[in-house]
């Protein structure tokens, strides 16, 4: 599979509308969370996603600092259209590096729906926060801490 990484003035129409088609598709159509998925984010993020053979973003996420000051990068709206294809792993791998190499994060952040801490937990993600609930639903904050400039997966 491969990976695009743009920053947000770089997509081109094309892609920016699948990159929110597919984030609608899956957080709003199949997980029924009416909620605003455009947060004025985006714009100061790096997106990095890929296609299916039918034309659509088959996974995205974003890349954004949480506190550059601090060193703390965030990865968000991070959504697969195609399960079980090992698409999310390789693509959250993608977004860690990018943190990492891009912007030399100290600190990766995330807030991961509760289901899917064993997703992050693979790349090196651990949860620092008690569930709390996000447009209905139950999420935890996670973090991870980069070593010598590379994720601890490897």
């Amino acid at each position: 599979m491969q990976f695009v990484i743009k920053h947000f003035r770089d997509l081109t129409t094309n892609e920016l509308y699948e990159i929110l088609k597919t984030r609608f598709e899956i957080f709003v159509t199949e997980q029924e969370c009416i909620y605003q998925d455009l947060d004025d984010k985006d714009q100061d993020a790096y997106h990095v996603f890929c296609w299916n053979d039918n034309g659509r973003v088959a996974g995205c996420l974003r890349v954004f600092w949480k506190d550059e000051a601090a060193g703390i990068a965030q990865i968000g709206r991070v959504v697969t259209l195609e399960h079980g294809l090992g698409i999310g792993g390789q693509m959250l791998h993608e977004g860690v590096e990018l943190a990492i190499q891009k912007f030399g994060a100290k600190k990766i952040y995330l807030e991961a729906q509760c289901y899917a801490t064993g997703y992050y937990a693979k790349e090196g993600f651990e949860v620092v926060s008690e569930p709390f609930m996000e447009d209905g639903i139950p999420h935890v904050k996670m973090e991870m801490t980069p070593r010598d400039g590379v994720s601890e997966s490897f």
